[in-house]
């Protein structure tokens, strides 16, 4: 392939400088396989690897948050259902809000991950949280979840003031902020004040030069999500800015945004992309990437502390204080 390079096989070691959390979360054996995606037409094939994929993550993230003291409530807009979670000591009189969406790989998170999820979230941004438990393929392809999360989206707006509600999500979760922003743009709902963009997975056509240089580095997404980005869309167009909205206009409106990634993680592209796409369109917009991270988080090292302060911090300075 012209233009195409040769790089030989080689060790990468473990950057030295970062903290020793960091250093021993990149140390840790990673599978030697990968479960096949089933085909696209395999419904019960994929229902079958999301319950195994969710079984993995609920124990990864269940046990951060076992202590949360707080209250979580079921919320439902129509077919759409979310989870409320409020951290003790948020008076009731604290207006702020964060609509939280969940990643996943657009597959993956429903139910009690979705929940442990919020939770999470909840905690980094010290406020009332709303996370949409959208549905997900391979029985509920898009628009389907785009819809659930444009729903609380527009509950938030019938009792809260825009300037109130700041809208966040990771990975997937990411795509679907975007997509719901436009989307809520488009049809005249006025903006949040803010969106938080966690190593987003802004573009499902995997254009981006992260996805050639990063394959195989990344700890956290060791292949293509191709399979499941196709079941997501469902025979659509994967550059539809609703399906993939870094391909979206945003000259016409889009909040101040936080964008975060790693320098291992797949997705970098995608958010060094959707950054440049939000600065030329004079959108305020700051990227923050973790040296050595793949995709997600180290686990608790002091690295994740510095970006949950700068979300945390965004957050803030959107809600006006």
């Amino acid at each position: 392939m012209e233009g195409a390079l040769h790089i030989p096989a080689r060790v990468l070691r473990v950057p030295d400088h970062l903290s020793p959390e960091a250093q021993a979360a990149m140390r840790q054996p990673v599978p030697d396989e990968i479960p096949d995606y089933p085909p696209l037409d395999d419904k019960q094939g994929w229902r079958e690897r999301i319950a195994a994929s969710e079984g993995v993550i609920l124990q990864m993230i269940g046990t951060s948050n076992a202590a949360f003291e707080g209250t979580v409530s079921e919320l439902r807009e129509g077919e759409a259902q979310a989870f409320e979670i409020t951290p003790a000591g948020i008076p009731a009189s604290d207006r702020r809000v964060y609509l939280d969406i969940h990643g996943g790989g657009l597959i993956n998170g429903a139910g009690e991950v979705c929940r442990a999820m919020g939770i999470n979230s909840a905690l980094q941004v010290g406020a009332r949280t709303v996370s949409v438990d959208y549905r997900m393929p391979p029985d509920h392809p898009y628009p389907v979840g785009l819809d659930d999360c444009l729903a609380f989206y527009r509950a938030l707006l019938r009792d809260h003031d825009p300037a109130e509600i700041v809208v966040g999500g990771g990975s997937a979760g990411g795509n679907l902020v975007v997509a719901m922003i436009l989307k809520a743009r488009d049809e005249g709902l006025p903006l949040p004040a803010g969106a938080v963009l966690v190593t987003p997975e802004v573009d499902l056509t995997e254009s981006g030069d992260s996805f050639q240089t990063n394959i195989g580095l990344d700890r956290t997404l060791r292949v293509s999500l191709m399979p499941a980005n196709l079941l997501y869309a469902d025979g659509r167009d994967l550059t539809d800015p609703y399906i993939s909205p870094l391909f979206g206009d945003f000259t016409t409106g889009f909040p101040p945004t936080i964008l975060t990634a790693g320098t291992r993680d797949l997705f970098l592209s995608n958010a060094v992309r959707m950054h440049r796409a939000l600065r030329n369109a004079g959108i305020p917009a700051e990227l923050h990437v973790v040296e050595a991270l793949s995709h997600g988080f180290f686990g608790g090292a002091p690295e994740d502390a510095e970006i949950d302060r700068e979300v945390r911090a965004f957050c803030e300075r959107c809600w006006g204080g």
